[in-house]
């Protein structure tokens, strides 16, 4: 990924490393920032199978928390 300099306390990036840097920079952009946006409170008009998920686990969640508070 780097390599350092020689006779120096400096280092420099590889092409496999600049590749590995866009690959993963592309894949987060493109997969999951607009993949996990769905999942979001603030999208409510979007009805997705991740977003349902989410909504799911965020009442069970709540449900424990509930019971927690009420045994506490």
């Amino acid at each position: 990924m780097i390599e350092r300099l020689p006779r120096s306390h400096r280092y420099c990036v590889t092409a496999t490393g600049l590749r590995a840097a866009l690959f993963f920079t592309r894949s987060y952009t493109r997969v999951m920032r607009s993949g996990l946006a769905y999942a979001l409170p603030g999208h409510r008009a979007v009805d997705a199978p991740l977003k349902r998920c989410f909504n799911h686990v965020e009442k069970e969640i709540q449900v424990w928390t509930n019971r927690a508070e009420l045994a506490a």
